[in-house]
């Protein structure tokens, strides 16, 4: 561990880099995909890189159906994630002797699956960018800028600051549920589909071919028919288009990746006056600085997709509008816009006043007595105790959840290695030290993890309040 520790001497380091590059003597510096932080000496990203090389052979000869995933060391956490086949993305953290350096590694995996993630949708597979230049300089650039990006969210001074044990009652990259009557909810589920019938039915014929696909979070259906086929002027017509564009891993069907693309920045981010978000600008001799619509890549259903995101208020609506079945392009997606204006805007107006109306605020997930976390991590929704409401917790509780929730990792992914078809359910229950009840339950898949300060000192109290909380 000796040369990790004498790179990450001064903080946090994330690198990416690909076993399959750089395997000659005095290439080795080509396997090297990304390194934060960039002014880091090049001898010492090579030791860093080369260690965690060495890890992951190392590890492959005892568990080659296994990727390695944590390694402790006296003062650092390697923790290590295989994003795509022989690409590894591993972030380096450095341990301090107070306890508020103190982190869950499963939530810091969960950055590299999120990060990696996010780089997929915008730009591709890493794989993909680096077939198609060998030379890797146009995955190392979008890399650089993505991932810099990405880590500004960690960023405090001069280094980054990643979840640690006072983050145990959260869950990154979760949506949180909506606290809404029946009544509202039942009333927004109609106009919803509403909006998402008038879509399929009126907005994406205008603009769309035929063949093409129209999703939502509702549900996902085939717009109707919209006539003759459009043809193209060499004479394909647009699904044979379709069929041959839809096998490109690629989101950069337009000239997203020929302009400096940056999603993540918030400074290119900019609402037009027709309520439409841009996520960046690209100038034309024509027209000046125009908004340029992002081009996601949909791995699931193998797709690209132009998204559009309308703000009205307090509510946001993300509209996704298949890039292979546009006939006429950017003009196709101005088209939709403007429809969506002229005959959807009541519905939207209607759909967030209800909402305004039916929001209890931020305390509308407070539950007396308790301070929990509930997560669904295949509908990757989640609920929570307000974070005004965790900070009353000691910080003995805290810690003790923290290592709950370690041990709660370690449990699933043996049980996930011995039978992956099947969820295990379990309950646990801990008495702390400062006579606190942190507890978990995982029923079905779904995640209850919950900290009772000041109750019974029996077990029995404990299960009988997860009973009750799981009541309600």
């Amino acid at each position: 561990m000796g040369l990790s520790t004498a790179a990450a001497g001064d903080g946090a380091q994330l690198c990416v880099f690909d076993l399959r590059r750089g395997q000659q003597e005095g290439q080795e510096l080509d396997k090297i995909l990304f390194f934060h932080p960039a002014d880091c000496p090049i001898l010492l990203q090579l030791s860093v890189i080369g260690l965690c090389e060495g890890i992951v052979t190392f590890t492959r000869i005892f568990s080659p159906e296994e990727d390695c995933e944590v390694i402790e060391s006296d003062k650092h956490s390697h923790v290590f994630h295989q994003v795509e086949p022989d690409i590894w993305m591993v972030l380096v953290v450095e341990k301090t002797k107070d306890n508020e350096s103190t982190w869950r590694c499963g939530a810091l995996q969960g950055i590299l699956k999120e990060a990696h993630s996010l780089f997929a949708m915008f730009h591709g597979p890493i794989r993909t960018l680096l077939d198609r230049q060998p030379s890797a300089e146009l995955a190392r650039g979008h890399l650089r800028t993505f991932l810099t990006d990405y880590l500004s969210d960690f960023q405090v001074g001069k280094k980054l600051k990643f979840p640690t044990y006072r983050d145990s009652l959260k869950e990154r990259g979760t949506v949180q549920m909506l606290t809404v009557s029946r009544e509202v909810a039942l009333e927004v589920q109609d106009d919803t589909l509403n909006l998402y019938t008038y879509a399929v039915l009126r907005l994406t014929p205008h603009a769309l071919s035929s063949n093409a696909s129209s999703w939502s979070y509702l549900r996902k259906g085939t717009s109707v028919n919209a006539g003759p086929t459009s043809s193209s002027s060499n004479g394909t017509t647009a699904g044979e288009r379709y069929n041959s564009r839809s096998r490109d891993t690629s989101p950069d069907g337009q000239n997203q990746m020929r302009h400096n693309f940056r999603p993540l920045l918030r400074e290119k981010l900019s609402k037009g006056k027709d309520g439409f978000v841009a996520a960046d600008f690209t100038a034309t001799e024509v027209r000046g600085a125009v908004p340029l619509t992002p081009i996601l890549w949909f791995q699931q259903a193998e797709e690209r997709m132009y998204l559009c995101i309308y703000q009205h208020k307090s509510l946001t609506i993300l509209l996704l509008i298949p890039a292979s079945s546009l006939i006429n392009g950017e003009e196709g997606i101005a088209h939709v816009k403007k429809q969506m204006h002229e005959n959807a805007s009541q519905k939207i107006v209607t759909v967030e006043q209800k909402l305004s109306r039916g929001w209890g605020g931020e305390n509308a997930y407070h539950v007396g007595g308790y301070r929990y976390l509930l997560v669904d991590p295949d509908r990757r929704v989640s609920r929570a105790s307000p974070p005004g409401k965790v900070t009353t917790l000691a910080k003995d509780s805290l810690l003790a959840l923290n290592r709950l929730r370690q041990e709660v990792d370690l449990e699933k992914s043996r049980y996930k290695r011995s039978d992956p078809c099947h969820d295990k359910d379990f309950e646990v229950c801990i008495r702390t030290k400062n006579n606190a009840w942190v507890i978990a339950k995982i029923t079905r898949g779904r995640e209850l993890y919950m900290a009772l300060e000041k109750g019974g000192e029996t077990l029995l109290y404990a299960s009988t309040a997860v009973e009750k909380f799981s009541n309600r």
